[in-house]
């Protein structure tokens, strides 16, 4: 289980995809502030396949199986460098006319899916 610092949703549109279902995927980019000896880092994960919510948190399930616990209070980005990272994968997705765009903290999770 990835427990993020911060952590938000992305939603890409690629109306050329092959797969119908691969036209519109939500993902999680997670990440973290480094402290004395780390970096700071960040995560994208493989696409959300499940979610689950109760009041503190909104757990999603990706589809290579892996398991992000987001507190419902850490949306956003830790870090200037996260955010710059965040910036460019958007940027390289649009100029190859793939639609990536940052989900709103008040998105109805639940209905993702």
């Amino acid at each position: 289980m990835t427990v993020p610092e911060k952590w938000l949703v992305v939603v890409i549109e690629n109306p050329e995809a092959e797969e119908p279902m691969h036209r519109v995927v939500h993902k999680v980019f997670a990440s973290w502030a480094g402290e004395y000896l780390d970096d700071d880092s960040w995560k994208m994960n493989s696409g959300i396949d499940r979610i689950m919510e109760d009041d503190k948190s909104v757990d999603f399930y990706g589809y290579s199986g892996s398991r992000y616990s987001c507190n419902k209070g850490s949306y956003g980005v830790s870090t200037s460098y996260a955010q710059k990272v965040l910036d460019n994968i958007i940027k390289m997705a649009n100029d190859k006319g793939i639609a990536m765009r940052v989900l709103s903290e008040d998105t109805d999770w639940m209905e993702l899916t």
